[in-house]
């Protein structure tokens, strides 16, 4: 009896979580087939039946991850300036540095990543389009920077202050890391009256 779409779907959705969880924790070369089918409950024999390739897997990973994060924020209950700094603020924080499993891969696969083929790379960079449209709509300008300027900058703060504060062993650096980088990260939200 053939399985469902349903179950088929299912089952995809778990092998993506799986796999997401393990790259992030472990990168991309670390982390063979048998190890995401056996985080899913499956066995290899069904990878097959549903990627051709893991650098498939890799890309389609990425790509669940963008939407999933841009629903999340899409639905948020706050708007405008106020869900940027929200953003900025759950983006840029220990809980996030510390949940390596569930961070986001801009995080933890960025070296991965530029090794990677076309498929995973163009994946990687929707979800920083994802990123700086999201601050593009969201904020408001000011007179120091255009709209794209801010945005494009902002995105750099938050991600770039979580690979560094990620990759320092001394944790009281790591946050200092992040705070300040938060505080400028939202002061191109809302520019400090100086």
């Amino acid at each position: 009896m053939p399985l469902s779409r349903e179950h088929k779907k299912n089952t995809r959705t778990r092998i993506l979580e799986a796999a997401r969880r393990l790259f992030n924790k472990r990168g991309f070369n670390n982390v063979p087939i048998d190890d995401i089918m056996a985080e899913a409950g499956l066995t290899r024999g069904g990878f097959y039946n549903h990627f051709r390739a893991k650098e498939d897997l890799y890309a389609e990973a990425l790509t669940t991850f963008a939407d999933g994060a841009k629903r999340a924020v899409i639905s948020s209950a706050h708007t405008g300036p106020d869900r940027v700094l929200s953003f900025i603020r759950g983006y840029i924080s220990r809980r996030h540095l510390q949940t390596v499993e569930d961070q986001c891969p801009l995080i933890a696969l960025s070296t991965d990543v530029a090794r990677a083929g076309p498929a995973t790379r163009q994946a990687y960079e929707g979800i920083v389009r994802n990123i700086i449209e999201f601050f593009e709509n969201e904020a408001p300008s000011n007179d120091t920077l255009t709209a794209r300027e801010r945005s494009l900058a902002t995105a750099a703060i938050c991600i770039g202050a979580m690979v560094l504060a990620r990759t320092v062993d001394d944790k009281s650096l790591a946050e200092e890391i992040c705070d300040a980088s938060r505080k400028l990260a939202e002061e191109t939200v809302i520019p400090s009256k100086a």
